[in-house]
């Protein structure tokens, strides 16, 4: 039997609408991206065919929603050519390199630097002008001494993390959840969240970049983004401490959500990642479309893993870029099965339930 290299799972309704109808474009109402650092590169074979394929001729809006990483890949449509922009991302962000030694200072100016390449103004014309996509992205505005930087924020995100070990809810202590948003997005999605605090703001050309970039501001790898124009004043962070592969009610979208993941689980927020009892699933959305590989794809991997952060500390600049470039080749192999599975009216046989 061949081997598989992308699982495919659904909640309960989206299971029955596959099997009864199969799946198109227009049936996608949300498209999600986790946090995860360089865990996308798995993805960015998928990435590239929604982009330029799958999500071509889709007749209505596509709201995107994503959180560091995933509100990254998701920057690329609107742009003159996804596909392009998207691989452009993928290039950029696999060939960082800093000095053997680097502080906040010096990896803040490389991720300045990779967005202004990626994202630059000319294209945040485009894609707040523009309104077959709609973004939504992520960004936490920090409260009390998780908004500092050094130790005083170390001691926040200590005090933080024993909060959400008791209660997840109590995150909104330390934390308030600001959606960026596209200007014509009516807010459906996100706006009866009510788990934390929670604050949206129109994305603009002057705020576009700057939201951008402290949705992947890691605390205490990369300096908090300050007073982001439009928003309330204040120091912002990676989005993926409360939404790390979302816990969020989906009730509010119009349709499936589609979401490609880099992993077999969704770990709720940041904190959540050794609460393995702490899992977002099918029963939770009902309506979402869960793709990730399967163990088999894993092994063929250098490494038998999927990239992560750590691999800038255990391996040199050019074994890592080898490596990378390499799992990004790979994830070809799942967008191929994934696009042949649709092709040939396959998807109701392959999909199997989420709970």
């Amino acid at each position: 039997m061949t081997q598989s290299f992308v699982s495919i799972r659904a909640g309960a309704s989206a299971l029955a609408h596959i099997q009864q109808n199969g799946l198109t474009a227009d049936d996608i109402g949300l498209l999600m991206g986790a946090s995860g650092g360089p865990k996308w590169f798995v993805l960015q074979g998928i990435d590239e065919w929604l982009f330029g394929e799958f999500f071509a001729g889709k007749k209505q809006p596509l709201n995107t929603l994503g959180t560091s990483a995933g509100a990254w890949r998701f920057a690329s449509l609107g742009q003159e050519d996804p596909v392009a922009a998207s691989r452009l991302f993928a290039e950029l962000y696999s060939h960082q390199t800093y000095s053997a030694r680097p502080d906040q200072r010096e990896i803040t100016a490389e991720a300045e630097n990779l967005l202004h390449r990626y994202v630059p103004e000319s294209a945040v014309s485009s894609i707040l002008s523009q309104t077959r996509v709609h973004h939504h992205f992520i960004a936490v505005r920090c409260l009390r001494s998780t908004a500092k930087e050094g130790r005083r924020q170390a001691l926040g995100l200590l005090s933080s993390a024993l909060a959400n070990s008791i209660n997840r809810s109590w995150l909104g202590r330390y934390y308030e959840r600001v959606v960026f948003h596209h200007p014509a997005s009516n807010l459906a999605l996100s706006k009866g969240w009510n788990d934390l605090p929670t604050q949206h703001v129109a994305l603009t050309e002057r705020n576009f970049q700057p939201a951008l970039l402290a949705t992947g501001s890691i605390p205490m790898v990369l300096e908090g983004v300050r007073d982001i124009p439009g928003a309330p004043r204040g120091v912002y962070r990676d989005g993926g401490i409360t939404d790390y592969h979302f816990d969020i009610d989906l009730s509010g979208v119009d349709g499936l959500t589609l979401y490609p993941h880099f992993h077999h689980e969704a770990i709720p927020g940041w904190f959540d990642k050794r609460l393995k009892w702490r899992r977002s699933t099918g029963r939770n959305w009902p309506n979402t479309i869960f793709i990730s590989p399967t163990e088999a794809f894993l092994n063929k991997l250098p490494y038998q893993k999927i990239p992560d952060r750590n691999d800038f500390a255990q391996l040199d600049a050019a074994q890592r870029i080898q490596y990378w470039s390499k799992a990004i080749d790979a994830g070809r192999w799942m967008a191929d099965e994934l696009q042949t599975t649709l092709a040939n009216g396959r998807l109701a046989d392959r999909v199997s339930l989420w709970d």
